[in-house]
């Protein structure tokens, strides 16, 4: 043999014999080392994995009837991965789709795009990978004609799926407070990855505001899931393993659907008052407590929607209208994130803070007409000269010069402008021992923590404006000078001196303080907070809507209580003192005109007028109460922004929740036997309540 052919054939066998190595220990990993896995692998291959949903639990109102809850619905969805995958795109489906539905071509296609900063809605904000619902109400006929003819309809699917829905109970929407369910996000599906998706877009939703937001892991349960086996053409041939879904749980609340109702009508009524009066009344909002438990009994917010709109997607007009200015941001809560100075129900916070600071609570003080602060004259409302009086008085009949009296000799005794910037400012300390100034802590997401200003606040606040303000003072004001000369040479003088010294915490600035005028910005929530601490004993406490989670069948998995409450640094005979104060009020005092003709032996109300000053805008109306007044139990407060004075606006719409809640003569009370209930509500072990 030739000597090169042999040396070829030794390479070939050498060759062959290494691939037939490779081979074998490939065929050893694959069948022994990993057998195990490929053998998976291969048998899920004849499985396919389903999410079973869990329902979501409902939210219930004190007494178990439901504000928010699951209606069943046929829902139309597509996936749009199964619709990319055809040649045309899936425009010839879409077409069709449309035609059955009655829904134009153009509408059905704006429904399933991805929702990003540039496209309008309606648009699909939630995952590229989850049937996006095109009909969440649809005709059992016409989703029939979908099932029959499933070949000219690959991706669409037609199947009953529970809708949120809100019954508003006694005419109780609520919606700030429940909040609202959006689609779950890719985003989120990364971030949580206990939340497990069913692929049908109608269940896989998360609380994006509110009790749903807030409770949103009770209520959602937990998906269960079914392993069916299926054949070659992926027909299922039976079921392999089934875990069942655990319905999430119901969030039983201390809202009470009767008293929520009233609070909504009064409130809309007030302010529909107070616009007739040729008040601009843009927004408001009221808010019932419990004084003894902190349990937050009724919400009310003005503007509100209809929670529906969230329903299949909603559209861009729609949308725009919950955030836009236009229609003063419906969204937003009015309790919790509706702010501004609350005027004189501030004076509770003063009176006590003198009394501590060594004024005598049964002292006589003269209420002049003006009182000068500085170089500035700072008047009693209308200027009125009431005399001397002591500070029930004071209260009953809202004398301001005798608190700008207060604050200013509390500004001169510790230090004045040039006070150390440790120096204590009594009512700063009080106002924040109230509550003010910081988030209550109530079981809700997005609440706001007002402002109490004080020289720290004042410094930051300048350095942020001081250079708006400097060239405002050097440049002046030239458009505003064109319609209105005198207001542009005041905001020159204002800006110049802000550029130069509006660090400086100024006698005027705690004469503003002393009766919740100025820069004191707080919520209708906050104030209530106060006035049930001043109902309780000095008692501040947290507040809370939830109350238990139940599981469908009754049982209670846990009760929500509240952090034990702080104690506010007031002595009980000042308390008991302002308490009997403000009982005056509806009877002679500010809001004696309100209150005429109520039975204030039905139910003895105490409370106080507020009417608060803004720049550039109408009075702020306020009214903060408490009742009954020897024996409190409840504490309500209203706020109508630009609604003119607090006697005119919100002590009738406070007055009119009194009488739903402890009746007249000629209606039954909602209390009963002066309360609401306070336990957990038995409710039907059927997964239903009623």
């Amino acid at each position: 043999m030739n000597p090169r052919t042999h040396f070829r054939l030794v390479v070939l066998y050498v060759l062959v014999g290494a691939l037939l190595l490779v081979l074998v220990g490939r065929m050893w990993t694959l069948q022994i080392l990993e057998g195990e896995h490929y053998g998976k692998i291969a048998a899920e291959n004849r499985t396919r994995d389903i999410v079973v949903p869990a329902v979501r639990g409902m939210i219930l109102d004190d007494r178990g009837r439901p504000l928010a809850r699951n209606n069943s619905s046929l829902v139309v969805s597509i996936d749009s991965t199964t619709l990319s995958r055809q040649e045309d795109g899936g425009e010839a489906v879409l077409k069709r789709l449309a035609g059955v539905l009655g829904i134009s071509h153009e509408e059905i296609s704006k429904r399933i795009r991805l929702c990003s900063p540039t496209v309008k809605r309606p648009c699909w904000s939630g995952s590229p990978y989850q049937p996006i619902p095109v009909e969440d109400d649809a005709d059992p006929q016409r989703a029939l004609q979908i099932m029959e003819r499933q070949e000219d309809f690959p991706g669409v699917t037609a199947r009953i799926q529970p809708v949120r829905s809100y019954p508003e109970p006694h005419g109780a929407n609520a919606v700030q407070t429940l909040g609202y369910l959006q689609p779950i996000t890719q985003d989120e599906l990364d971030e949580r990855e206990s939340i497990k998706v069913t692929g049908y877009s109608g269940v896989d939703l998360v609380g994006r505001a509110g009790l749903e937001a807030q409770y949103d892991r009770d209520l959602r349960g937990d998906a269960g899931y079914r392993r069916v086996l299926v054949d070659s053409h992926g027909r299922v041939t039976g079921v392999a393993e089934e875990k069942r879904p655990v319905p999430g749980s119901h969030l039983v609340t201390s809202i009470d659907a009767e008293v929520q109702g009233v609070a909504e009508k009064a409130l809309k009524e007030g302010i529909d008052a107070a616009r007739k009066g040729g008040s601009p009344a843009d927004s408001g909002g009221a808010v019932v407590m419990d004084v003894r438990t902190g349990r937050v009994i009724a919400m009310a917010s003005y503007p509100t929607y209809d929670p529906s709109v969230w329903t299949g997607g909603i559209t861009q007009k729609k949308y725009d209208a919950l955030l836009g200015e236009k229609n003063n941001n419906p969204l937003i809560s009015r309790v919790t994130q509706g702010m501004g100075p609350p005027g004189s129900t501030f004076k509770v916070s003063s009176l006590a803070a003198a009394v501590k600071a060594g004024y005598d609570l049964h002292g006589t003080y003269n209420c002049p007409g003006s009182y000068m602060v500085g170089n500035r004259a700072f008047n009693n409302f209308q200027g009125a000269n009431l005399g001397s009086m002591n500070l029930h008085t004071a209260l009953v009949k809202s004398c301001d010069t005798i608190f700008y009296r207060f604050a200013n000799e509390m500004w001169l005794r510790n230090g004045g402008k040039n006070a150390k910037p440790d120096a204590k400012n009594p009512m700063v300390e009080m106002a924040r021992g109230f509550g003010f100034g910081s988030a209550s802590g109530i079981d809700l997401p997005s609440e706001s923590s007002g402002r109490i200003p004080d020289r720290q606040w004042k410094r930051e606040y300048w350095e942020e404006t001081r250079e708006e303000n400097c060239r405002g003072a050097e440049e002046g004001y030239p458009k505003v000078a064109k319609t209105d000369p005198a207001r542009a040479a005041y905001l020159k003088r204002f800006a110049d001196e802000n550029c130069k010294e509006g660090y400086v915490w100024r006698a005027g600035d705690a004469a503003n303080l002393s009766i919740g005028q100025g820069s004191v910005m707080v919520t209708p929530l906050q104030l209530v907070r106060a006035y049930a601490a001043l109902a309780n004993g000095g008692k501040l406490p947290t507040p809370r809507v939830g109350v238990a989670v139940v599981r469908p069948d009754g049982t209670v998995v846990r009760e929500i209580e509240a952090p034990e409450p702080k104690k506010v640094p007031v002595d009980e005979k000042v308390l008991t003192y302002m308490r009997e104060a403000l009982g005056d009020v509806p009877k002679e005092g500010t809001a004696a005109g309100a209150f005429a003709g109520f039975d204030l032996k039905r139910v003895a109300v105490a409370g106080k007028t507020g009417t608060a000053e803004r720049w550039g805008q109408e009075d702020m109306s306020w009214f903060a109460s408490l009742g009954p007044a020897k024996d409190p139990r409840y504490a309500i407060v209203s706020m109508v922004s630009q609604g003119g004075y607090g006697a005119q606006t919100s002590a009738p719409i406070v007055r009119k929740i009194w009488e739903a809640m402890y009746g007249t003569k000629d209606r039954e009370p909602i209390l009963d036997n002066g309360r609401l209930p306070t336990e957990v509500p038995k409710l039907p072990g059927t997964g239903t309540a009623p």
